[in-house]
């Protein structure tokens, strides 16, 4: 397999960070329109008057730039080490498909179990991809 394909897995959870990114200043500034909330709210992070439906795309974007950043790594080191097989490549599709599936939950309808399955499953994902790259040197 071409060591390229791994730039696919990453270009798509960046992809979705970027999504999310554009998305805490158009529900931030909607919510100003709106009279909701007014910059002093945002002065030190997020004062208790901004609605959830905000706060909540702002979490939704620190975690993806949180324990995805293990997701990049072991992606790297795989291309970097030409290290490519079916397993590895679709266990990292799987992960991104988590994350999406984890972010869409948290910013629609939001149910926390759902929303923890989902994550706790990407993470299993995410280790499985190390453990599956160790094996070479086990």
């Amino acid at each position: 397999m071409q060591k390229e394909l791994w730039l696919f897995p990453i270009g798509a959870l960046a992809l979705l960070t970027f999504f999310v990114l554009i998305q805490v200043p158009i529900r931030r500034f909607y919510a100003g329109f709106k009279g909701m909330v007014t910059a002093k709210d945002f002065k030190y992070g997020e004062s208790k008057r901004v609605p959830d439906w905000v706060v909540v795309v702002n979490r939704n974007y620190m975690n993806l730039l949180e324990v995805p950043v293990l997701f990049y790594l072991i992606c790297l080191i795989h291309f970097l080490t030409d290290r490519t097989d079916a397993l590895s490549l679709s266990l990292a599709w799987i992960y991104v498909v988590t994350r999406i599936v984890h972010s869409t939950i948290h910013l629609t309808y939001n149910h926390v179990f759902h929303r923890l399955g989902v994550f706790a499953f990407s993470n299993l994902i995410l280790g499985g991809l190390w453990l599956d790259f160790f094996r070479y040197y086990i």
